[in-house]
């Protein structure tokens, strides 16, 4: 454990002033480097109790919660300084942009609602988030994050008691896609994308028409039910009425090859299709892929020249993400903000981010996270 700390601790050392140039005040930058510090070597979950162990005097766990919740930094500039550390040190092929959920026990901190869970089938108590990602096949690094916020959160006394700024509105999970791309189009780095979305509690038709609209290469993972029509152009001897996407992968066959993944080989097929009536029509590609004994996965893109293969190849990035937070978002804090305000949680999970970024390329710029093994 003690020569674990020590690697984190010279991830810490590494940083450097620039990620927090933003900051006006030199207390506030070094403040911002001990933070990442406890996340990065504290053992244990990291609330600010534990994280003020790296603060000095007897007044530092006031001065973290200050330091978080209340001191007047903004995040977004940090985060910017992030994404092109991180472009600059792991040349990233795609966005992923994801949906997840973490758990609360209590109904205190900002955005905990229930929240239904469509993998497990279950609702679960939490705050539903979703993060913005640069990934390659090995290594992914968190740079920007979107707190849904449902409507009892911005009915007074609770958005003044937790702080929610006059300018957030009620978010559904498409609306913090749709927010999540735009902030990652501004930030720069990977022009145009590729955008990697794995969010099937989103509005699929909705997302897919303002990704069409905004010009950005995209790969979308669809649910089953996502009613989709056979392009009759590519297909002329099927029909065009709509139908749910599993259905038409389950029955087109004769459309499925074996492909080499990184998976190992296994069955997929590229169906052209068009979207409802009511979204446009616009044409796009259905990828299905099987693998044995599993349902289907359906990706819906608008990258017609890439092959099935190397479209499968940008959806495992989403694998490389879901590793890249439990193995580190998750150790170094990312679950652990149990703050009410919501300023707080976009600063913890800035920092936060930083750790991940420190943690997972070790500062130098070799990936430690073993995305590919």
């Amino acid at each position: 454990m003690k020569g674990y700390r020590d690697v984190r601790a010279r991830a810490a050392s590494g940083l450097g002033p620039d990620l927090f140039d933003s900051m006006q005040r030199s207390r506030q930058r070094a403040n911002a480097e001990r933070y990442v510090r406890g996340l990065l070597v504290v053992p244990g979950r990291k609330t600010l109790r534990n994280i003020a162990s790296q603060f000095d005097g007897l007044s530092a766990e006031q001065n973290v919660h200050h330091f978080i919740s209340e001191s007047p930094w903004e995040w977004m500039p940090i985060r910017r300084s992030l994404a092109r550390r991180v472009q600059g040190m792991l040349e990233p092929e795609a966005w992923v942009i994801n949906s997840t959920v973490i758990p609360k026990t209590g109904s205190y901190s900002v955005g905990v609602d229930p929240q239904y869970h469509p993998h497990t089938g279950r609702s679960v108590n939490g705050q539903r988030v979703v993060g913005s990602w640069m990934a390659t096949p090995r290594t992914a690094v968190p740079v920007d994050w979107q707190l849904c916020i449902s409507g009892r959160w911005l009915e007074d006394p609770l958005r003044t008691r937790v702080a929610i700024p006059a300018t957030v509105t009620e978010s559904s999970v498409e609306t913090c896609v749709r927010a999540a791309v735009a902030q990652a189009v501004s930030i720069g780095g990977l022009p145009g994308g590729p955008f990697v979305i794995d969010a099937v509690e989103a509005d699929t038709m909705a997302l897919t028409r303002y990704l069409l609209m905004s010009g950005n290469v995209f790969v979308v993972r669809v649910a089953p039910e996502t009613l989709l029509r056979l392009d009759r152009a590519e297909l002329p001897r099927y029909g065009d009425r709509e139908q749910p996407a599993g259905e038409l992968a389950a029955a087109l066959t004769r459309l499925r090859r074996r492909v080499n993944s990184a998976d190992g080989p296994m069955l997929a097929a590229a169906i052209p299709v068009v979207m409802p009536r009511s979204s446009g029509g616009r044409r796009m590609t259905l990828v299905a892929e099987r693998a044995e004994g599993m349902p289907d996965r359906l990706w819906l893109t608008s990258a017609h020249t890439l092959s099935v293969a190397s479209v499968l190849r940008l959806t495992r990035l989403v694998g490389v993400v879901a590793r890249g937070f439990s193995t580190t978002s998750e150790a170094v804090g990312m679950l652990d903000f149990a703050g009410r305000s919501y300023p707080g949680w976009h600063r913890h999970m800035t920092l936060a981010s930083v750790a991940h970024m420190a943690a997972a390329l070790n500062v130098e710029g070799s990936p430690t996270e073993g995305g590919g093994s």
